[in-house]
This record gives C-alpha cells, structure tokens and sequence, in this order.
C-alpha cells in the first residue's frame, strides 16, 4: 500500500471518526457544565419513564437525534458517576436506535432512492420500522427487567447548583472535555487502527466470503437475488443497490424480490460492519469489554427486528 492508499483509507476516515466524537464529547461536556440535561431530558421523559429509564437516559435519547456522539459520552459519564446501571446502560443504548438512525436517514433515503427510485419508500420504511420496533421492545423489556425509578435525586442536585458562571463554565467544560478527550483518543486509535490492520490482511473479507458460499438457509430468495446478498457481504452497500438496480433495469427480479434480497444481506452483514465500525467508536467512551457487550447487543436486537420485519413483508408481498 502506498501513502495515498493509507491517507485515504485510514488516515481521512480516523479523523473524521475521531472529529466527531470529539465533538460529541464537547456538546456533552457542555451540557452537563450548563446543566441543562435536565432540561433536555424533558423531551423525551414520557417515553423514557414508560421503560422505567432514569432522566439521564432520556437526555440521551434526546441528544441521539442530534449527535449520537454526545448520546453515548451523555451516558459514558452518568456509568462512571454510578447514576446508572451496566444494565440500564445496555437498555439506554438501544433506546437511541430510532434517533440514531434517524440521523442518517436522509443520507440512507437518498443513496438508496438514487439506485432504485419509488422502491426507496418501501425498503427504507422497512429498516426505520424496524428501528422503532426495537425501541418499542426496549421500552417493554425496561418495564419488566428495570426497577421503578423515582425522582432523579443527582440530576435535581446538579440543576439546583446551578450558580456558576460562564467563565467558570467554559473553564469546567474544558478541563472535563481534556479529560475524557484523551481516555477518548487512547482507546479508539489503537482499536481503529487493529480492525484497519486486519481489513488490509484479509481476515474481514476471508470471513464474508466463507459466509457467502453458505447461504444455503437463503432459499426463499430468488436465487438471481443472490448477487445481492453477496455484494452486502464482499463489499460496500453501495454495491448491493448498484447490484439491485441493474437486476431491477433488465426486469429479472420484481420489486418484492429486490427487497428481500437488500433486507436479507443487510441482516447477514450488519455483524461485521458494526466490528469494524462501530466498536472503534464505543471502545472510546466505554471499557473495551462492556463496549463490545454493548455492540453485539445493539446487533443481536437490530437483527431480530429486521428478521421480524422481513418475515412480515415476506408474507405480505408473497
């Protein structure tokens, strides 16, 4: 590999990853300084206290449709002020699956809508019915599983403190940003560059190829479909809808057909993906193990919906 090939590949999208958790990191930072989760936390609190989720739960879910960044760091640091719970956190983190995917929405709307037109609708509607479905089962699996919380004595305790003023705000913020910023940078560098390593050797691709020739328990596909679970597998998704659009402009495949071909490989796919980026990002704000429990959770759940939706779409259009 030459210098351009690692400038572009590892060194432009570290920064841009790194950029935006830091940012994320700064916004939360300066919330919690100002105090005003309580406030945004408001938003969300109807939802939040259906699924038995402290107030700092429901600040991040809040937080998620702006920055999903500053979700977790909003979280990361009520872990470590023992305001919540591992296993509260492991419910918090996907109660923000709706917002967080909201954010990339019109980025997904229009790649997908540029390759296969009206059939955007359908295949997206699907995923984002999916993500609610995942809060929705959230919220039922809190109510169950999580004490009944009362009032937020810590977070009633910062509010009412609030007296400081804005030099002695900026000054918290920073050195509260310095701080995180660095534990932040010492665990996401070295666990973006490993997963960079192991793409570069192969072990990623040798991993979705041996998936690929197994797809036995794909036969309610067409097997023309095929190609597209493939491409979601060996390559990027922008692939996969270059692969669908032209199956869908030679009349091979119907729309139905197109879509549960995208929907099935993005299920069989999402697991590594999420290793090679999602992890990074989570390793810096929380443990490396409890980082990973929280990535092979938020997999598992998002699988299961996007299993159920598809099963449903399947007896509908079929």
């Amino acid at each position: 590999m030459d210098l351009e090939l690692y400038y572009t590949r590892l060194a432009l999208p570290l920064l841009r990853l790194t950029a935006t958790m830091c940012i994320g990191l700064l916004a939360a930072s300066l919330l919690e300084s100002l105090h005003w989760t309580r406030f945004v936390a408001k938003l969300a609190a109807p939802l939040a206290r259906a699924g038995n989720l402290r107030e700092v739960s429901a600040a991040s879910f809040a937080l998620a449709f702006f920055s999903p960044a500053a979700a977790n760091s909003l979280l990361a640091e009520a872990l470590a002020r023992g305001e919540l719970s591992r296993r509260e956190l492991v419910f918090a983190n996907l109660f923000n699956s709706s917002p967080a995917f909201m954010v990339h929405l019109p980025t997904l709307f229009s790649l997908v809508f540029a390759f296969l037109g009206p059939l955007a609708f359908v295949y997206v509607g699907l995923t984002f019915t999916a993500s609610l479905l995942r809060t929705f089962c959230t919220l039922l699996a809190g109510r169950i599983f999580l004490p009944l919380n009362g009032k937020d004595e810590p977070a009633q305790a910062r509010a009412s403190g609030n007296k400081s003023g804005w030099r002695e705000t900026v000054n918290l913020t920073w050195r509260r940003f310095k701080k995180r910023c660095c534990k932040l940078l010492l665990y996401t560098l070295p666990v973006y560059i490993l997963f960079f390593a192991l793409q570069q050797v192969g072990a990623f691709a040798a991993v979705e190829h041996w998936l690929a020739g197994r797809a036995e328990w794909l036969g309610f596909l067409n097997p023309q479909s095929l190609g597209i679970v493939a491409m979601h597998l060996v390559a990027e998704q922008g692939a996969a809808l270059a692969a669908a659009a032209s199956l869908a402009d030679s009349g091979n495949l119907a729309g139905s057909e197109i879509i549960m071909a995208l929907l099935a490989g993005n299920i069989v796919s999402s697991p590594m993906r999420a290793l090679r980026h999602q992890l990074p990002s989570y390793a810096g704000y929380f443990a490396p193990a409890l980082a990973l429990r929280l990535v092979l959770v938020n997999q598992a759940c998002r699988a299961a919906s996007l299993i159920c939706v598809t099963t449903g779409y399947y007896f509908y259009a079929f």
